[in-house]
């Protein structure tokens, strides 16, 4: 597995210091609110456990899991849910939680979804941000750094769910996808 990275991006140190410091922003934005985290599953279940641990105040968290990239490196522009979430919105402040917000195509799908069910509020945090690969018009809320256009694997992130498990963020070498 490590064969197949080309760079480290973040290590593991610096992926806690990232967390810790985004989980402190939150609670200091999010007292006295309702706040209730949402996992997009599957790239975002380490951050998101780590996430909810830096945060400070009472939350209440639930998951839910779309498909839209298949085992490709694009997305397909067409979103799947396949898990929905089992808490109604209505009343909480809502904090949507993401590993990486790339085109922005699935992320504008399921906000536009989950404003339609009428939270008090909705916003977006995402791990990574990669801006020149957007072409939808989604903006995060909490950003915990930007990354290149490259392809990103670790910590969550996968290529044909594999590589999840890496402590650390980095770049895959092309070769393993094809690139």
């Amino acid at each position: 597995m490590l064969n197949d990275v080309q760079e480290v991006l973040f290590s593991e140190e610096k992926l806690a210091s990232i967390v810790k410091e985004m989980g402190k922003k939150i609670s200091e934005d999010y007292r006295d609110k309702n706040l209730l985290l949402v996992s997009v599953l599957k790239g975002s279940v380490v951050f998101m456990a780590d996430l909810m641990r830096a945060i400070e105040i009472p939350c209440r968290v639930d998951f839910m899991s779309v498909s839209s990239y298949g085992a490709g490196v694009k997305t397909s522009g067409i979103v799947k849910i396949v898990k929905d979430l089992d808490i109604p919105l209505e009343g909480f402040d809502v904090l949507v939680v993401e590993d990486i917000l790339d085109s922005g195509m699935t992320l504008s799908y399921i906000l536009e979804l989950l404003r339609s069910r009428n939270p008090r509020s909705i916003r977006l945090c995402t791990l990574l941000d990669k801006p020149e690969r957007r072409t939808a018009n989604v903006t995060a809320d909490y950003v915990g750094a930007a990354v290149p256009d490259e392809f990103i694997i670790g910590y969550g992130l996968d290529y044909d769910e594999k590589y999840r498990n890496l402590p650390f963020v980095g770049v895959l070498k092309p070769e393993v996808y094809g690139g």
